[in-house]
């Protein structure tokens, strides 16, 4: 399972179940996102977290990749619940693609269509 760690864990947590789909099972310092039912990711409480800077900053940490069969309408709903959009590699009219997005912690995820 991918856990992010954030300083603020309500506002992250909020954010990848909002993106997904699912609801959050909240402990104290712990946050798991569950999708259908199952555990899919989680938040850890970091108060010292560092707000990383994509794409050559510090500290460089991990990235998810989502596919998506609709670009704009995950857009929409990714920046409605606090995304940043960090580099836009594709109009979104290419048969496939990604663009980079910062979550509310500042993880970078890109939102990806097609199969390349």
């Amino acid at each position: 399972m991918v856990v992010f760690d954030a300083s603020d864990i309500e506002a992250e947590s909020a954010f990848w179940a909002g993106l997904l789909d699912g609801t959050v099972d909240r402990d104290e310092d712990w946050h798991t996102i569950v999708v259908d039912g199952k555990p899919h990711m989680a938040v850890q409480l970091a108060p010292n977290h560092i707000r990383p800077e994509w794409p050559n900053g510090q500290p460089q940490q991990l990235h998810v990749d989502i596919y998506v069969d609709d670009l704009k309408q995950a857009e929409a709903k990714a920046l409605g619940l606090g995304a940043v959009l960090l580099k836009s590699a594709n109009g979104g009219d290419e048969e496939h693609g990604f663009r980079v997005y910062a979550d509310p912690a500042g993880h970078p995820f890109c939102l990806c269509w097609g199969n390349g």
